[in-house]
């Protein structure tokens, strides 16, 4: 090499190995797997997860309530033991997000009812966006046979689909993984290049899933009050509500007028 390419190149390696360096910092960024059968997309899952700079893995009501000690697990993690051995066992989907305030479903199944549907570059966007600002942010993948039902979709604030061969869309859990994992990395270098103050975006006020999740049980109760929601018939009410309030991105002080909401409501029903 020519001493005047080596000499341009040189900027541009150090500037790579900044944002490099920067990406080697724990990321708020869950990487949650639905009631998982086999050991072997868990072990690959901590790899893709280990290869592209990430490592909590979370884990709701796996067939097998160790996974780091069965021996497929082991060897498909390929060194990324220490991922897999952290991992941590969940009851509940509302529990391994946590204190995601970003939660993305990954589907290919449309649904009549559930969180707005967004294409995998848009939640990356948002996701590199939330997580430059250290806001908690989820991506969940479904089971290997059946993927993500409406009752984990709840807990989402988007569906999430991967952009691929339509008369054949299938991808093993694993891949799907590594796909998002690897989109993920590159998310986040270009935010770190780019600086841009639209990839700033404001994310950091929004409610996590636990709060929208209490707020609705509240609204539920309210309804139930005051007569319009009727217990023994309830239609489908609550999935609509649940789907209009993923759609709004609420904020931690718009969950506490809707929660004022509900109170009046119960008062009103005479319900204490």
């Amino acid at each position: 090499m020519s001493s005047d390419k080596a000499a341009r190149r040189k900027p541009i390696l150090a500037r790579n190995e900044e944002v490099l360096g920067v990406l080697k910092q724990a990321w708020p960024i869950r990487w949650v797997m639905m009631r998982t059968s086999h050991p072997g997309n868990v072990g690959s899952a901590a790899r893709a997860l280990k290869t592209m700079g990430f490592h909590e893995l979370h884990l709701v009501n796996p067939v097998y309530q160790h996974m780091a000690k069965k021996a497929e697990a082991i060897s498909l993690s390929s060194g990324a033991f220490d991922v897999l051995e952290g991992s941590q066992n969940h009851e509940s989907l509302i529990h391994a997000v946590g204190d995601s305030q970003l939660v993305f479903g990954l589907t290919t199944r449309d649904r009549e009812f559930g969180p707005p549907a967004i294409p995998l570059s848009q939640a990356i966007q948002m996701a590199a966006n939330a997580a430059i600002k250290q806001t908690s942010v989820s991506f969940v993948f479904g089971t290997e046979r059946t993927g993500l039902d409406n009752e984990d979709l709840k807990h989402c604030t988007h569906r999430v689909w991967i952009d691929a061969n339509p008369d054949y869309p299938s991808l093993n859990l694993a891949q799907a993984m590594m796909i998002v994992t690897y989109s993920m990395r590159q998310g986040l270098m270009d935010a770190l290049s780019i600086k841009s103050e639209n990839l700033m975006s404001a994310t950091s006020d929004l409610a996590d899933q636990m709060a929208i999740s209490a707020m609705l049980e509240h609204w539920q109760q309210g309804l139930e009050a005051i007569g319009y929601l009727d217990p023994a018939n309830p239609k489908k009410l609550m999935p609509r509500l649940q789907a209009l309030f993923a759609r709004s991105g609420l904020h931690k002080e718009e969950i506490d007028l809707l929660r004022g909401i509900a109170k009046q409501m119960l008062l009103h029903g005479k319900i204490k």
